[in-house]
């Protein structure tokens, strides 16, 4: 099985977590609304639909969608 192609990293201490496509660091977001800008900036138009879908996203550490610090 492969691995989805958008990775939302574990809560960092400052608080954020880093998000990549492909292995690309694209940007820290710090609320649901950043990955979302991140992915469209990428070429993700529907991103906002993906976010839930493990077929495209993991999220690493931590709850989905929880930014705060670890």
């Amino acid at each position: 099985m492969a691995s989805a192609p958008i990775v939302v990293h574990p809560p960092l201490g400052t608080g954020g977590r880093r998000v990549a496509v492909h292995g690309q660091i694209l940007g820290l977001a710090r609320s649901g609304r950043d990955v979302v800008e991140f992915l469209r900036r990428a070429g993700l138009e529907d991103a906002e639909n993906l976010l839930d879908d493990p077929m495209w996203v993991t999220w690493r550490g931590g709850r989905a969608h929880h930014y705060e610090a670890a």
